[in-house]
């Protein structure tokens, strides 16, 4: 069964900054763009970043400015660098293909939780 592995979520407070990891087959990586996703309790899973093979990037406004998304093709990994982070940043965060999702993909998630 074909999955991610996403890590380094975990509890910080307001302004801090979390570096999250997420390794992805090779097959699914070297042929994809690939974006990180939240989904909020109660609501629904959003795309908050993605990064083409090239390596340009596009984010959500609600992110923009404060997160950094970047791959290493080599690794077959992409990270979310979080930074200034705000309480309605407290969600689960999964990584996946972008912008449309490939549904057996779907990791477990790491869960980042920001304290005010």
């Amino acid at each position: 069964q074909v999955h991610v592995a996403e890590s380094g979520g975990g509890l910080v407070q307001a302004g801090g900054s979390l570096r999250l990891s997420c390794a992805a087959p090779a097959s699914i990586f070297s042929k994809n763009t690939m974006g990180w996703y939240r989904q909020a309790p109660g609501k629904q899973r959003e795309l908050v970043a993605y990064i083409i093979r090239d390596g340009r990037t596009t984010y959500a406004d609600s992110v923009k400015g404060r997160f950094t998304i970047s791959r290493d093709n080599a690794k077959n990994t992409v990270y979310l660098q979080m930074n200034s982070l705000k309480p309605e940043d407290t969600a689960v965060y999964y990584c996946n293909v972008a912008p449309l999702p490939l549904a057996p993909l779907w990791g477990q998630g790491t869960q980042v939780t920001v304290s005010s």
